[in-house]
């Protein structure tokens, strides 16, 4: 009787940090979506020291008007990635509609002048949070060998946890 009770412990732990598991992802394509939030990754050291290679950052988009000098924020480049760097200056006409272009000049953090010409953007991804480390983690799990061995753990799981169970004799015989 110990083992079957032991046994439904663990099935039933299983089960519910898998339900917490898929909540949170739920919860987190909510707030995507509502909130405008993404995950972006740095491949350069470009915003170094305070943001190194190798960072996970999340982001949210904003109109650039609410882009101040001094935030950190990506923007779009057609045909090229995006680019991520700090605010040196935002030029926004006085009399232009909210959505208009506005031209913003940007400066990664190690290195020693602005980019190259300024970026005629109407939105922008603000940096909310990062962390070092994170984004290889983030690529690692990508890995369609990680990917594949995850799916068929999960198919497992799931086969063993919904698997009929042999009914338990409660009365004994003589």
């Amino acid at each position: 009787m110990a083992a079957a009770s032991r046994f439904a412990l663990i099935r039933s732990t299983i089960l519910n940090v898998a339900a917490v598991g898929g909540v949170l992802c739920i919860a987190w394509v909510v707030a995507a979506l509502v909130f405008h939030l993404s995950l972006i990754m740095f491949r350069t050291g470009s915003m170094s020291p305070g943001i190194p290679a190798g960072s996970l950052a999340l982001v949210r988009e904003i109109p650039v008007s609410e882009a101040h000098v001094g935030d950190v924020v990506t923007v779009d480049r057609p045909g090229l990635l995006p680019v991520t760097h700090r605010v040196v200056e935002v030029t926004a006409p006085a009399s232009a509609p909210a959505g208009t272009p506005v031209e913003i000049v940007l400066k990664g953090d190690a290195n020693p002048t602005v980019d190259p010409a300024p970026y005629r953007v109407s939105t922008v991804r603000i940096v909310l949070w990062s962390q070092p480390g994170l984004a290889r983690a983030v690529v690692w799990l990508g890995h369609p060998a990680v990917i594949g061995s995850l799916t068929v753990a999960t198919t497992a799981l799931v086969t063993w946890m919904f698997w009929p169970r042999r009914a338990v004799s409660r009365h004994r015989t003589a």
